[in-house]
Formats: C-alpha cells, sequence, structure tokens
C-alpha cells in the first residue's frame, strides 16, 4: 500500500468515525495524549506485566502492546461518547477531528513495524509531513484548548441563565 494511502486513511478515519458517530472529537483528541503517556510511562513494563498474567502471550510484540496503548484511550472515549456532540455542531467538531487524525499519524509512526516505518518515512510526504509536525502539533493543541474553554464558557453561561430564571 502507497505510503500516501495510509497516511490519508489514518487522517479520513477518525474524521468519519467521530463526525458520523457524533462524538467529541476534542475529549478524544485528549485521549490520545492520554494515550501517549501510558506508552511513554508504561510501554517497557507493559509487556512484562502482560506475560507475568497471561504466559500465552509472549508471542506480542513490544509495539503491538504499545499500540494498543495508546489507542485504548481514544477507543473508549469514542465508544462512551457516541452522540455527545449535538447535530448543529457537528461542522464545528470536523476540525478537531481533523486534529485527531494528524496526531494520531505522528504518534503511531514510531511504533510501526520496520517495514511499514520505512514504507511510510521514505516517501516525499512524510518528509514534508515531518518538516510541519512541530506546527502542526502546536496548532492542533491551541485549537482543541480553545474549542475546550469556548465549550466550557457556553455551559457556564447556560448555568448562570438557569439560576437567575
Amino acid at each position: 500500500m502507497s505510503p500516501i494511502v495510509l497516511l490519508a486513511a489514518a487522517i479520513i478515519v477518525p474524521v468519519v468515525v467521530l463526525t458520523l458517530s457524533r462524538v467529541n472529537a476534542t475529549v478524544v483528541f485528549l485521549s490520545l495524549c492520554l494515550g501517549s503517556v501510558l506508552v511513554q510511562f508504561m510501554g517497557t513494563d507493559a509487556i512484562s506485566a502482560i506475560t507475568t498474567f497471561f504466559p500465552h502471550a509472549g508471542n506480542l510484540s513490544e509495539s503491538s502492546v504499545e499500540i494498543i496503548l495508546l489507542l485504548i484511550p481514544a477507543s473508549l472515549t469514542t465508544i462512551f461518547m457516541i452522540h455527545s456532540v449535538r447535530k448543529v455542531k457537528v461542522v464545528l467538531n470536523v476540525l478537531p477531528a481533523l486534529t485527531v487524525g494528524l496526531l494520531l499519524i505522528i504518534l503511531l509512526e514510531p511504533l510501526l513495524s520496520p517495514g511499514l516505518q520505512g514504507t511510510i518515512t521514505h516517501s516525499n510526504i512524510w518528509q514534508q509531513f515531518t518538516k510541519a509536525q512541530t506546527l502542526i502539533v502546536g496548532a492542533a493543541a491551541l485549537i482543541n484548548l480553545a474549542l475546550l474553554w469556548i465549550e466550557r464558557c457556553g455551559h457556564a453561561g447556560k448555568e448562570r441563565k438557569g439560576k437567575h430564571s
């Protein structure tokens, strides 16, 4: 499979899933960040813990366990938050859903098998993507924080109006 198709799928699939299931993409973005923290702090110890409790799971690679650790928080958040976005706000949810796909690519790439990783990293599109990585992560973080704050301000305004009625 070509690197362009893989990268496009990694971006488009989260946008489609989060938009159609009306899941708050900002919360999924933060869950993906949590998954990254889990990989960083638990990744190396997780495989030994798994093989201790499940001796027949010895053929699991460390990268497989790290990919699972990365994806579990975002996957569970997606499942538990289905229909958390009102239909009128679905369009606003597309931009943070796009940031989920972009961050997913950045976080998954170092965890992939060497063959798949080589296929992706030797492409021109990946070279351009890598150059923009800092900008992508910074902009994605700002977009999601701003949307989180705007949403919070909207809820606070509704609560105040309800108390004075």
